[in-house]
């Protein structure tokens, strides 16, 4: 059974630092998609960053120079560092995975507020 569990939101200050953090636990790990999308009150979910099995990323034009996605092969996790950020970053923010098969795992939502 495939899991994907996300974590580490919170409140944050504009300017201040954010880490997200993903464990998944049944996947083919080094041959699978990771990423984190958000949604906004009132928009749709949007792609954040993605990282491919072989570490090629992609980012929104917005999170560019702020944000930095990685994953970890032997912990079989994946992180997203959000570092300056704006109130316009607030967001319910989920993890991804998509399978080698093409089946997309997502998690249950972690909620990043950034106000002062």
């Amino acid at each position: 059974q495939v899991q994907v569990v996300d974590s580490g939101g919170g409140l944050v200050q504009p300017g201040g630092s954010l880490r997200l953090s993903c464990a998944t636990s049944g996947l083919i790990f080094h041959l699978t998609t990771m990423g984190w999308y958000r949604q906004a009150p009132g928009k749709q979910r949007e792609l954040v960053a993605s990282v491919t099995h072989d570490n090629s990323v992609t980012y929104a034009d917005s999170v560019k120079g702020r944000f930095t996605v990685s994953r970890d092969r032997i912990k079989e996790t994946v992180q997203l560092q959000m570092n300056n950020l704006k109130p316009e970053d607030t967001a319910v923010y989920y993890c991804y995975a998509r399978s080698v098969f093409d089946t997309e795992y997502w998690g249950q939502g972690t909620q990043v507020t950034v106000s002062s």
